[in-house]
């Protein structure tokens, strides 16, 4: 009993102290949690992860870390597909490609290493259809990581949950695009 009464202010000033801490550290929004889905949305397995480096509303300058994993294909073209009340504003000159990188801390989504940026041969956005055509110069091999950086994006005005699809084309004879998953972008006023 003594030694509890001892130790108890100090629980209770450990307990603060990292209660305060805990929202400095957690800047981005990471969105991976516990997600709902229900009619035509993906399921588990076709959820892609993404990162947002601030994912407020109306925020000018946000970056989009959309992560299309390890593929089992070679891949020649990327098309990332986003919803017409998707009212955020994409900067095409700041996309980009980067291969390999890793994420060592899980828990806190610090990255270490983003990957090698890799040229691209064209990148096209149409407004009118919602489509981001992304071609790159060389083909990136099978089993590459790969992530696509939107940066310098206008957030939209209002926050709201947005579906943006990925399909991937791969070198071959007959030149289909692959879906291979959505991210479920979560943007919301902290």
């Amino acid at each position: 009993m003594v030694t509890m009464r001892r130790f108890l202010p100090a629980l209770v000033l450990l307990s603060c102290a990292v209660s305060v801490a805990m929202p400095a550290l957690v800047h981005a929004q990471v969105n991976q949690g516990f997600t709902f889905t229900w009619g035509d949305g993906p399921s588990g397995r076709q959820q892609l992860q993404y990162h947002l480096e601030n994912g407020t509303p109306g925020f000018m300058g946000d970056r989009y870390w959309l992560r299309l994993g390890q593929q089992k294909v070679a891949i020649n073209r990327i098309n990332i597909t986003y919803p017409d009340y998707y009212s955020g504003i994409i900067d095409p000159s700041g996309i980009e490609v980067r291969i390999g990188g890793n994420r060592s801390n899980n828990f806190f989504q610090f990255r270490r290493d983003p990957g090698k940026k890799i040229e691209l041969a064209e990148v096209s956005l149409d407004r009118d259809n919602r489509v981001i055509d992304i071609v790159p110069a060389e083909v990136i091999p099978a089993g590459t990581t790969v992530q696509v950086i939107l940066n310098n994006v206008r957030n939209p005005n209002n926050g709201g949950m947005y579906y943006f699809n990925a399909r991937i084309g791969s070198p071959g004879d007959i030149p289909l695009m692959r879906y291979i998953g959505t991210w479920v972008l979560s943007i919301a006023r902290n």
